[in-house]
């Protein structure tokens, strides 16, 4: 079919934002809609009506994803668009619902230009990918691209005791096992940035290249307790003073190692954890991620070396490997239109990484893949604070639109 240069209703797709953000609103114009609770339900049913009206089919898999799709004059794999429609607790109004009503918006726009498309066009709403509720995160996403088995996965339960399996049957959003994403011409997922880069830069638009790749320890000191006002300090093995060498040495290494590594220490546990003893124990954790497999191998190298710096006052000094993820790239075709299209549009865009996991990261492994991210004003997400610009939210659609159309051209 001929490409055509369409644009969104901008207005549109604000009113619908708004609408879905009052399922779990917060006082603080925040959304909490944990995955598969009355409101999730709610919004789950108002999409629904909202695909229905359209005319669009509705089909529900054993996981709970629900797939609206457009029928195309043939019978081919579908451009799939999507994300998801959960959030954290005292989330934000546009992780996630942004990439859902993206493909809502996107499909409104064919329909009302009469547009007919030669393949199939699907929107996607999988189910759990915050993992607030019942862990992991990504859940459906991994367990439709093998990742996750779901023998284990519909066992898992939330804070209450209730499975995943209990709740996805109460909530009348289980369905068939041969409704699940199969194969795919594409899929597209367009994501707010949930980090400062475009808007620090001023640009509308980021093509997202890969989720990075990363690696997870924990590390364990292992020291003495004794006496903390009768033992000499050249007597002590303290394994928080252990711990305090070893971290002010992983700052300076890996901040030297590479200017794109980020690196975070996020836990740290302390036993006996009592004023008037000396700590014999301390847990700390040490993740870092980098798109390039050879800076996360060096900063693997680095960490078991740990035990071996001279730096642990007397104490034990164990590495335990958590998880570790490879970087997944994206499509290379599909990343080129998304940039293509951005700059007919004229919009300001770069390429980037994703240091964050995402829905894509998992269907790319079987389907080309590729994502998109518009700013998020200070870089806040998961928070109640979070926010992006209606413009912004409007020309990211509008670049999947024509991506869209640059795809059905093909």
């Amino acid at each position: 079919m001929q490409r055509q240069k369409l644009l969104i209703n901008g207005e549109r797709l604000k009113n619908e934002l708004e609408r879905f953000a009052n399922f779990g609103r917060t006082e603080n114009n925040g959304v909490t809609r944990l995955s598969l609770s009355e409101d999730d339900r709610l919004a789950r049913e108002f999409f629904r009506t909202c695909c229905e009206e359209i005319g669009l089919a509705m089909k529900v898999d054993d996981m709970g994803c629900m797939y609206a799709t457009l029928e195309g004059t043939e019978n081919k794999p579908p451009i799939v668009i999507g994300s998801h429609l959960d959030s954290v607790k005292k989330g934000g109004r546009f992780d996630g619902v942004l990439g859902v009503l993206a493909g809502l918006e996107v499909v409104r726009t064919l329909v009302e230009n009469n547009i007919k498309p030669q393949i199939p066009v699907t929107i996607v709403n999988f189910t759990n990918e915050e993992g607030a509720r019942f862990e992991p995160s990504m859940m459906a996403s991994g367990v439709l691209s093998g990742k996750f088995d779901k023998s284990v996965m519909v066992k898992k339960v939330d804070s209450e005791g209730i499975t995943f399996e209990d709740a996805l049957q109460s909530s009348g959003f289980a369905g068939e096992i041969e409704n699940r994403l199969k194969e795919a011409r594409a899929f597209l997922e367009l994501h707010i940035e949930q980090g400062p880069i475009l808007e620090r830069e001023a640009l509308s638009i980021g093509i997202v290249e890969c989720v990075v790749g990363m690696a997870c320890y924990d590390i364990e000191i292992t020291g003495e307790s004794d006496h903390a006002g009768t033992t000499p300090m050249n007597m002590r093995k303290d394994a928080l003073f252990a711990a305090n060498n070893l971290i002010t040495e992983i700052r300076k290494r890996l901040g030297s190692l590479d200017k794109e590594l980020v690196f975070t220490i996020g836990r740290v546990n302390v036993y006996p954890s009592i004023h008037t003893v000396i700590p014999n124990k301390v847990v700390f954790s040490l993740e870092a991620r980098h798109k390039d497999p050879e800076v996360v191998s060096a900063v693997k190298d680095f960490i078991h070396g740990l035990p071996y710096l001279g730096l642990n006052e007397g104490c034990e000094v164990k590495t335990t490997k958590l998880w570790e993820r490879d970087t997944v790239w994206f499509e290379p075709e599909i990343c080129n239109l998304l940039e293509q299209s951005a700059q007919s549009l004229g919009y300001t865009n770069k390429r980037m990484v994703s240091g964050a996991g995402h829905d894509a990261q998992f269907i790319a492994t079987y389907i080309p893949s590729a994502m998109l991210f518009v700013p998020s004003i200070n870089g806040k997400s998961h928070c109640e604070e979070e926010r992006t610009t209606w413009e912004d939210c409007e020309k990211g659609v509008n670049v999947l639109l024509d991506t869209v159309l640059a795809l059905l051209s093909k």
